[in-house]
């Protein structure tokens, strides 16, 4: 993404419903016939077989701010070295980093140390990776979900100083509620965008590290007053309003009814944008209200690659910067396009844009999960 002046406020919100722990053993490499929905409307498919990604770009228009957006991010296992690498991700410039603000779940914590804590998969990365996602245009990242405390008290420990020095802001997480439920304060356009994390996944990390008044931990939606009254709070004050949620079922292309309440209950509070992730699933997209919402944009950087697991995408809205400017909350969205670009993640573990067959083949489904997902294919 193109270098913006951001201005950092601290940590937010925490994600969404079952844990990521089930993750499927390592596939042979090959792709599966399609098995999965996906959501409302836009891009054309790439052109270009699978190399680095080639999305489109067009002159910066001043009156349209453009937000992208994508799923899980870790480190592990033959992703690895990406993480020790500041320019391991760099070709995600020309997708994700294309847009004026970029932001993904980074699922994992960020430490060298600890204890895991129990799970059957536990994820970590040095603190280096923070350097290779802002390199890859990436405004922000939510670590509000149930591997960002992986390697217990020591690991969170590491992970919030890593958040302390990192490059870009960290929201979802905390040495106390305050600080896991703080949005960050992004800039762009002339508007300022307050960026939440949150999870309402419920197992190990939710149950032993939500974050409280004196402990350190994650943000959690459930109950979800919390992070509404953090939203309210935010519309008040700032011209856009994010929550990026950790929510949902694991392998379900469809929203479950918490994640549904969830949204609603967001939009209400004044949220412009509810989005996020955690089933390893494409779910569908679309507007609610006067917020735009997508219920899951399945793995991003990932050690997965054969399909479903690897379907994958960047999620790119299109603002109208004078409907969002100031704090008065109208009944008509200020996202006025959504375009979604289908990408498979490789065996390198780098999502890219894939031929013209299979980029028309994933948009399809990613316009079927629409019609489970009750939301409307057009703003208001």
């Amino acid at each position: 993404m193109r270098p913006l002046a951001h201005a950092v406020a601290a940590a937010v919100l925490a994600l969404a419903v079952a844990g990521c722990e089930g993750v499927p053993q390592a596939a042979p490499a090959g792709t599966q016939p399609p098995a999965q929905a996906s959501t409302t409307a836009v891009p054309a498919p790439s052109q270009t077989p699978a190399s680095p990604t080639t999305s489109t770009t067009t002159p910066p228009d001043p009156g349209t701010l453009t937000m992208a957006f994508a799923g899980d991010v870790h480190f592990e296992d033959y992703v690895a070295p990406l993480a020790r690498d500041p320019h391991g991700l760099d070709e995600l410039q020309s997708s994700l980093g294309a847009a004026d603000l970029a932001m993904v779940n980074l699922e994992t914590a960020i430490t060298e140390r600890g204890t895991k804590i129990g799970k059957e998969f536990h994820f970590r990365a040095p603190a280096s990776a923070l350097d290779t996602i802002k390199s890859a245009g990436i405004d922000a990242v939510s670590m509000a979900n149930n591997h960002g405390v992986d390697f217990g008290p020591v690991g969170l420990k590491d992970t919030l100083a890593a958040k302390k020095a990192s490059p870009i802001p960290i929201v979802g997480i905390g040495a106390d509620e305050d600080e896991a439920f703080a949005p960050a304060i992004l800039q762009a356009k002339g508007l300022k965008v307050a960026v939440f994390g949150a999870s309402e996944v419920f197992e190990m990390t939710l149950a032993r590290y939500a974050a409280g008044p004196d402990k350190g931990g994650i943000a959690s939606a459930s109950p979800v007053n919390r992070i509404r009254s953090a939203v309210s709070a935010a519309a008040a004050k700032y011209d856009l309003v994010v929550v990026f949620l950790h929510w949902g079922l694991d392998y379900q292309a469809c929203p479950d009814q918490l994640s549904v309440q969830t949204a609603k209950a967001l939009e209400d509070a004044g949220a412009d944008i509810v989005v996020g992730g955690h089933s390893h699933r494409v779910n569908g997209a679309g507007w609610l209200g006067r917020a735009y919402v997508d219920y899951g944009f399945g793995n991003f950087v990932w050690w997965r690659s054969n399909e479903p697991d690897a379907r994958s995408g960047v999620l790119t809205l299109s603002i109208d910067v004078d409907a969002a400017r100031g704090t008065k909350r109208g009944t008509s969205s200020a996202v006025r396009k959504a375009v979604w670009t289908p990408m498979l993640i490789g065996t390198d573990g780098i999502p890219r844009e894939p031929d013209a067959v299979n980029s028309a083949r994933l948009l399809k489904l990613w316009k079927q999960a629409s019609t489970c997902s009750g939301l409307a294919t057009a703003p208001k």
